[in-house]
């Protein structure tokens, strides 16, 4: 997928309109908690800055319903002001994304000048990709960059309606998750190796139809590998099934026989620890075979940990999406925590596939050894089962 970037386009003079991902989250002050989604889009940013393009920045920030009381609690303010000072240089906020008075902003920047347009949310228009509304935003610039891979997956009219208008092109964001989680689709360094984990099989039933014809080894963990411990007709106590996904993984396991491993042993907890609190339930580690009626596995076990670790050691290219287990309790993140040393130390080109196994490899302080870690938890998902991503088909090709 050779899609043409900021580089390839004439931007000196040029407004151009830059979709990022600013859904930060906040606390109940309206202090952002975790900026890793402003800095992702700085490289961009600054290449705009830096070749004299008036750059229009376009984002949405949560669910807002349209109330008056939703524009004070989802507005771009925090946002506008973290942007700054990661930049060192002042970056106006418009009061609303179209309109006559953000025209008017627009008409006024000078070359190098930045402008955050108000959460694009505020008009339903935008979720239902209106041509109107896109109109009106491609109205606004000369140009249009997407660099928000994290909304590539939904057909919105900042992230793909706006490209009917204006030419549209990929930002450096963009461009690294099309190119590392296209790389490793189409050609991965190998071995290559796929580690799959989470909590419902039907969530990942496209990725892994898509990944087993082309991984040399799959790995299943996770909330996850209890169903296919039950279709191997293994006792899972209270453990989290999905009993719809049954004969779908009772097939994957005849059709892909030994490429597939499973936990071994498990955690279990004699209760649910969301419910009752880690540390008033009693664990104990057992085999997959000896799973009691009346426990639930919250995590993979030692051995399966030391497994899955020689799995990837030697791999060429790993993919993870999904977590070993509940990675949200210190005391059931061992699996999880294992899996991401042993990436760190593979030596392999490794892909976090965003979401949950993101905030894991953050939280356990593997992040900086990653390759990739993917900024998309459900356009990831897509692009790793091979579908064509609304926001991504949009931009031009080479």
């Amino acid at each position: 997928m050779n899609k043409k970037t900021i580089e390839d386009i004439q931007v000196k003079g040029k407004r151009v309109l830059v979709r990022v991902d600013f859904n930060v989250p906040q606390d109940g002050s309206g202090n952002i908690t975790d900026d890793r989604r402003i800095k992702a889009a700085i490289p961009t940013i600054q290449y705009l800055v830096n070749h004299s393009a008036k750059t229009i920045l376009v984002s949405h920030l949560g669910r807002p319903k349209g109330k008056e009381g939703d524009k004070e609690k989802f507005t771009m303010r925090p946002v506008a002001a973290r942007l700054s000072d990661l930049m060192d240089k002042t970056v106006t906020l418009a009061p609303d994304s179209v309109g006559p008075q953000v025209e008017s902003l627009v008409g006024e920047m000078n070359d190098g000048d930045i402008l955050l347009l108000e959460n694009v949310r505020f008009h339903p228009e935008e979720e239902k990709n209106i041509p109107e509304f896109a109109k009106q935003l491609a109205s606004l610039a000369d140009l249009y960059v997407n660099d928000a891979f994290g909304t590539a997956h939904r057909a919105h009219a900042s992230t793909e309606g706006v490209t009917k208008f204006i030419p549209g092109v990929a930002g450096y964001l963009m461009q690294k998750e099309i190119d590392y989680l296209g790389g490793a689709l189409s050609s991965p360094k190998r071995p290559f190796v796929a580690i799959l984990g989470g909590a419902k099989v039907k969530d990942k039933i496209g990725v892994i139809e898509s990944l087993i014809s082309k991984t040399d080894k799959l790995i299943i963990g996770g909330g996850m590998a209890y169903t296919f411990l039950k279709a191997q007709g293994k006792e899972i106590g209270k453990s989290l099934l999905d009993a719809d996904s049954l004969d779908f993984c009772k097939g994957v396991l005849a059709k892909a026989g030994d490429k597939i491993l499973l936990p071994v042993d498990v955690i279990v907890t004699d209760d649910n620890p969301f419910d009752k609190g880690p540390d008033n339930v009693q664990s104990r580690e057992v085999s997959v075979d000896e799973i009691p009626a009346d426990w639930q596995g919250v995590d993979i076990g030692p051995k399966t940990a030391k497994a899955f670790a020689a799995a990837v050691k030697g791999a060429g290219t790993v993919v993870w999406n999904g977590p070993m287990g509940i990675f949200e309790f210190d005391k059931f993140a061992v699996g999880t925590c294992a899996m991401a040393e042993a990436l760190a130390e593979s030596g392999a080109i490794t892909i976090i596939g965003g979401g949950d196994s993101a905030a894991a490899v953050e939280k356990l302080g593997f992040a900086e050894k990653m390759t990739h870690i993917s900024t998309g938890g459900g356009a990831s998902l897509e692009f790793l089962e091979g579908r064509e991503l609304p926001g991504v088909v949009a931009l031009q090709d080479k």
